[in-house]
């Protein structure tokens, strides 16, 4: 369910409004528990964002970033979610930020999956904020159209954590947040730009099935109802 449709002017605009909306919630999270939980989402959307985030004046030491998913490719690759976030929020007052990788160096994906389940288990749920995205094909986080672990990691009994997923046009092995760890954040926000994300946006929300478009999962079973930030 969406709760609140948010439209900005252009990019800039909209990533200015999303860091004040996610920095309050941090900021809410610090004083109500002393401490922030915050799992972010990678491509090329949310760099502005970021950068904006990056700067806010919180207490960032008290705040762990965690990703909603990520390639199995160590840190210093250029397709690595983890680089991204390092380059630009991991910046200014946000590097004091504890930052919590989802790539492990263990021998496969598999292996990996299970030792950050234990790190991601030991922040604590439901994470203060979520930041997802989503792609042409109606993805969201690395929950993939015919992804081999699609049905395990969209089902509401999975139980929260990493699991692996693989898909044609994926690429890379990727590292993905279950449906259950997401679903139930404080905030959960959908950051998509440009009317190509619009229509898919549009098209989500309309009848269809969620193997198709696994996105609709978030939008028909999430807890939390999810604010769209878009921006042409």
């Amino acid at each position: 369910m969406v709760t609140k449709f948010h439209e900005f002017p252009d990019g800039a605009a909209l990533a200015e409004g999303l860091a004040d909306t996610v920095a309050s919630a941090l900021e809410a999270a610090i004083t109500e528990r002393g401490a922030a939980t915050i799992a972010v989402s990678g491509g090329s959307t949310p760099k502005q964002f970021f950068r904006a985030l990056s700067g806010k004046t919180i207490d960032w030491s008290k705040v762990t970033i965690t990703l909603v998913d990520e390639r199995f490719v160590p840190a210093d690759n250029p397709r690595s979610n983890h680089l991204l976030v390092s380059e630009n929020l991991l910046q200014g007052p946000a590097a004091k930020a504890r930052f919590l990788p989802l790539y492990q160096n263990s021998a496969d994906a598999e292996e990996a999956a299970r030792a950050v389940t234990q790190k991601v288990a030991a922040l604590g749920a439901p994470f203060d904020v979520v930041i997802l995205g989503m792609g042409n094909d109606g993805h969201t986080a690395s929950f993939f159209p015919a992804g081999n672990h699609l049905a395990a990691a969209l089902a509401a009994d999975t139980p929260r954590g990493v699991i692996t997923m693989e898909a044609e046009g994926a690429g890379e092995t990727r590292l993905t947040l279950t449906f259950s760890s997401l679903q139930d954040a404080r905030l959960l926000v959908l950051h998509i730009e440009g009317q190509a994300k619009k229509a898919t946006l549009e098209k989500a929300l309309a009848a269809g099935d969620e193997n198709e478009m696994p996105v609709r999962a978030v939008f028909r079973r999430a807890s939390t109802p999810v604010d769209v930030y878009w921006a042409p």
